[in-house]
């Protein structure tokens, strides 16, 4: 955590709204627009007749054709690779196509399937060198782009002449290079097929998610099952293809095999690539980004030539934006995280009234006493962080584990313990349904169920989307408690929408309402956000009325009740407030009222911190992170309460040797069992006077038969 920590501490812009806007993907597409939008409106005004329908007709052609070669070098780059030899196999291919049609006379679609199979093997030679012998991309495409320009000169030396001097008059190859359909160009129809085709493919294909999994980490891939060696020779076959419907094009078009032909070409593209924000480091990049990219440099190329600037100069130009945009993306890429980390965190004013006394002698509902002293613990050892405890039907006593496991330890005496299923994340909150599925609110993963046989299944990770706020909530990021209606909904809370599970510190330091209460329909598996701007709601039950729930705000210090259905459905109404410590988890007790943990106590230090949001903001900026002040959570006890609010009954280790730090109880058979986030056991306590019957699901739903 303190690693995590120590990149947020520096400094804290007073608006959290600039950080989401840095954060969010959309911008990554939005700044590439927002630029083309700028390159053109510049251009327009400068330039007589830049934007008229013969000038924009040119660039269309033109985007077309370079827009095929970026469309290849964007599967290469996201893959993690890099291709500078695409102009060289530009160059061979639109000889290739004008060789067969003008000097061997092939029909068109013979010299169409040729030229793409010649592109192909110039790919694949790219792509059995650097994806199956594993020989570094830079160095092994400058050199491919040496011998296929070599290659290159030799051929139109000794065939420039007959190609030169054949003009067939073919319409169907004139319609490819010039033609239109309703003013269209046809290269630009075809380039938008594929352009559509590329989308899906990158975005709801397998093959697709492949590609982005190997550019962001080529281990990760290969330990996922996921052919690595393969779909990066692939993706350069897949660039030689690309690289060659370019050449055809262009080919049918001019009918010229030049020595300049695809000279500088690689940069033209690489710098449309950078500047449409497809990242050079790999596993991130988009159809749309390659498109954008290439309408920014012809817009600037043109504009350059149009204002009679020479080519040394287009190229110069061209260079000097890929050496900034570059420059732009590597840095931005490694330092990101820590540049949004000192905007993002905002303290605000938060204030709290006096807390109750707790101490001996001062008398009050919250008094401290030495009731839970002989606590007897289980699993002393063998069990880390069980944030909830829960029993089934048949007095077996579940538990999740810091390790991704829900445990099992077997009734009657508890001594024999089970992994009973494998997560991966912080198990949290947890409850049985009607059917004795599990289901249990995992830190950073959403809600999950685990059948009675062990099988782990998502319920559900995402809900709708807040249409005011420019952070995309939609992911759940810190599931933290639920309880279920008898008709099979699910309420349970997120303690935060802008920090991971690791992060939830900070959300104490900033103390905003970025908390929500969510839904789940186990009927129609639909999910939504109930209720929103909550100070890290925990705790969830649903109270013995059927209509409404209770819900702890850790950070508010309180507990409220949401009517989800009723008279009074969307109405939250407060249960108590001003409690002296942190309020977690709560659930049903056998005689009507409830339990309730409380976490931690309350600290007059972080009260008076609370309503300084300003001294929050330095303390972060100046002082080690290991030495802020946050929300004590080593001390708390177990409080039950009722309907009204009113406290009945406190327990307290004094000594906080037995069970020094509660995050969740459960009353099962007369027996309270105790939880704590930080602890490496689990507690029971036998309750006076309590109904040795109760049976928490059996009680709502009746028993099994």
């Amino acid at each position: 955590m303190r690693d995590t920590l120590t990149s947020l501490r520096y400094r804290y812009w007073p608006d959290h709204l600039l950080g989401e806007i840095l954060s969010k993907r959309w911008t990554e597409t939005a700044i590439p627009v927002i630029l083309l939008l700028i390159v053109g409106l510049a251009l327009s005004r400068s330039i007589d007749n830049f934007l008229s329908p013969a000038s924009l007709a040119d660039t269309a052609r033109q985007a077309g054709e370079i827009g095929f070669i970026a469309l290849g070098l964007a599967l290469v780059v996201i893959v993690g690779g890099i291709d500078l030899s695409v102009g060289s196999i530009f160059a061979l291919t639109d000889f290739c196509a004008l060789y067969l049609l003008d000097v061997l006379g092939w029909p068109v679609p013979a010299v169409v399937a040729a030229t793409l199979l010649c592109g192909a093997l110039l790919g694949a030679v790219n792509g059995i060198l650097i994806g199956y012998l594993r020989l570094r991309a830079f160095i092994t495409t400058l050199i491919t782009l040496i011998i296929y320009r070599s290659a290159y000169d030799l051929l139109i030396q000794r065939y420039s002449n007959a190609i030169a001097s054949a003009f067939p008059d073919i319409p169907s190859w004139d319609f490819i290079g010039s033609g239109s359909i309703f003013g269209i160009p046809t290269v630009a129809l075809v380039y938008i097929v594929i352009a559509i085709f590329g989308h899906i493919f990158m975005t709801r294909l397998r093959p697709g998610w492949h590609i982005t999994a190997i550019g962001g980490s080529r281990r990760s891939a290969y330990n996922s099952g996921i052919p690595v060696r393969r779909t990066i020779a692939l993706c350069y076959v897949a660039s030689g293809v690309l690289t060659s419907i370019g050449a055809l094009f262009f080919a049918s078009r001019l009918g010229t095999v030049g020595g300049d032909i695809g000279v500088g070409l690689e940069v033209i593209v690489l710098t449309a690539t950078v500047l449409g924000g497809i990242t050079l480091g790999g596993g991130k990049g988009s159809v749309a980004k390659s498109a954008v990219g290439v309408l920014i440099v012809l817009l600037i190329t043109n504009g350059l030539t149009t204002m009679n600037a020479r080519g040394g100069v287009n190229r110069m130009a061209l260079a000097g934006i890929l050496l900034v945009a570059a420059m732009v993306d590597i840095r931005w890429q490694k330092n990101r995280t820590r540049i949004i980390s000192k905007v993002y965190v905002a303290p605000t004013y938060h204030a709290l009234p006096p807390p109750p006394p707790t101490e001996i002698g001062q008398g009050g509902p919250f008094e401290q006493n030495d009731k839970l002293r002989n606590v007897e613990s289980i699993g002393l050892g063998r069990i880390e962080a069980p944030e909830d405890v829960i029993l089934d039907r048949h007095d077996n006593l579940y538990a999740g584990s810091r390790h991704g496991d829900i445990m099992r330890f077997l009734a009657p005496d508890y001594q024999k313990m089970e992994v009973f299923a494998h997560i991966g994340g912080q198990p949290l909150g947890m409850a049985f349904d009607r059917e004795d599925n599990l289901y249990v609110c995992i830190g950073g993963m959403g809600l999950y169920r685990i059948k009675p046989d062990g099988t782990v299944e998502k319920a559900t990770d995402e809900t709708n989307r807040s249409m005011r706020s420019v952070n995309d909530d939609s992911r759940l990021r810190l599931a933290d408690d639920l309880d279920i209606t008898d008709d099979g909904l699910i309420f349970f809370s997120e303690a935060t929408v802008r920090y991971e599970m690791d992060e939830w510190p900070i959300d104490g330091l900033e103390a905003r309402g970025n908390g929500r209460i969510i839904s789940y329909d186990t009927k129609t598996g639909v999910t939504r956000t109930e209720l929103r701007g909550l100070k890290f709601p925990n705790g969830i039950c649903v109270a013995s009325d059927g209509q409404s729930i209770l819900f702890a705000e850790t950070f508010g210090c309180s507990i409220k009740r949401y009517y989800f259905a009723g008279p009074k459905k969307g109405k939250v109404e407060v249960v108590m407030d001003n409690l002296p410590g942190y309020p977690d988890n709560i659930n049903l007790a056998s005689d009507g009222n409830y339990w309730l943990a409380l976490v931690g106590m309350r600290s007059p230090s972080l009260d008076l911190a609370w309503k300084m949001p300003g001294f929050r903001r330095r303390m972060g900026k100046r002082v080690p992170v290991d030495e802020w002040l946050f929300p004590n959570i080593n001390t708390g006890c177990v409080v039950k309460f009722n309907e009204q609010g009113k406290i009945v009954e406190s327990f307290w280790d004094l000594r906080g040797e037995n069970h020094p730090m509660i995050t969740s109880m459960r009353e099962h058979r007369g027996y309270l069992y105790l939880g704590g986030i930080l602890n490496n056991r689990i507690g029971r306590y036998k309750l006076d006077n309590a109904d040795p019957n109760f049976v928490q699901y059996d009680k709502r739903w009746g028993k099994q038969s």
